[in-house]
């Protein structure tokens, strides 16, 4: 048994049907199916990377792609897993069924897909709660300021890691949360947000930030000055609010993805794994901080490419998933 978090559309649009029906669900462009239905992954990928474009307007990364071809299938075949969605300030969750699939081609309700037509993918599950086995509501602010972090994606869907998926199946079943709750890590993010009464930032203002200043720092050191080699001259070319705002753009398009592994990236302050933090990547290393060279990657990710040609860095990346 799986544990996920999902969103359903764009703006969560298909939600109310989900819930009237007991289904989980996601969508792709009618132009994709046959892609899907083929089996054919990378046919899907570079279609979506030619012609489809994220809430950002910013074209999708090979790893949000092929992310959404994989939400296809595990939507599809999902049978007994657990599945949790934040709607109206609740946290509800089901148990998908094994029953078949179901596909509605409609037109499309994307803001960036106009006069499209989608397919829908519809898998039954049991019905939707938003109350533990105990009787107990689910409130979204009564949970454990960790816990929001890992119960909601900004993509279309995220399985749980391990420790994670315990945690959520122990808050459904009304256990005891206390092995939870009492490591450091935890405790932490409680006294982090009762600081700062006035203003709280969370935690991706906080990574925003962090970005921005090593941008700044990076920039500030590499003005082609020669030192023991000549260091590359790196140009900021947005005012720091622009910046920002192109940071905001692609993490949407790459839906909180690494643009060149794939993994799940984390913030400043709760990342379970300090190496996973959001880092800014100039995708051409002789390049400079401008539109069209920047990637959100792993923080090692940024350290291991360093000057290293972007595509054959990803080579190598793709080579190592391979065997393993």
């Amino acid at each position: 048994m799986n544990v996920y978090i999902a969103n359903f559309g764009r703006g969560n649009y298909e939600w109310p049907l989900c819930y009237e029906r007991n289904t989980v669900a996601t969508m792709i462009h009618a132009d994709t199916k046959p892609f899907y239905d083929a089996g054919n992954r990378r046919g899907f990928i570079d279609w979506c990377i030619a012609y489809r474009k994220a809430a950002s307007g910013l074209t999708p990364t090979r790893a949000v792609a092929s992310r959404w071809y994989g939400a296809m299938e595990t939507v599809e075949n999902t049978a007994g897993d657990i599945w949790l969605h934040r709607a109206d300030d609740k946290l509800w969750w089901t148990t998908s069924r094994n029953d078949a699939a179901l596909w509605e081609l409609k037109p499309s309700q994307d803001p960036m897909q106009q006069g499209a037509m989608t397919y829908v993918c519809h898998k039954p599950c049991d019905p939707w709660s938003n109350h533990n086995r105990k009787g107990n509501r689910l409130e979204w602010n009564a949970l454990h300021p960790k816990a929001k972090h890992f119960l909601f994606t900004e993509g279309t869907l995220q399985k749980l890691s391990d420790d994670n998926a315990a945690y959520a199946l122990a808050l459904l079943e009304g256990d005891d949360l206390i092995a939870w709750e009492s490591k450091s890590a935890w405790k932490a993010s409680i006294e982090r947000s009762k600081r700062n009464p006035g203003v709280i930032y969370n935690p991706w203002q906080k990574t925003v930030w962090a970005i921005v200043e090593a941008v700044k720092n990076t920039v500030n050191n590499s003005n082609g000055q020669l030192a023991e080699r000549t260091v590359k001259n790196k140009e900021l070319r947005f005012n720091e609010e622009e910046l920002k705002a192109h940071i905001e753009a692609l993490r949407e398009s790459q839906e909180g993805l690494c643009a060149i592994t794939g993994i799940a990236l984390q913030f400043v302050g709760e990342a379970e794994d300090s190496e996973m933090i959001y880092s800014l990547d100039r995708i051409d290393s002789d390049g400079h901080y401008e539109a069209g060279n920047l990637q959100l990657v792993c923080r090692f990710i940024n350290r291991w490419k360093n000057d290293s040609d972007d595509g054959e860095f990803r080579c190598l990346i793709n080579t190592i998933k391979e065997a393993v």
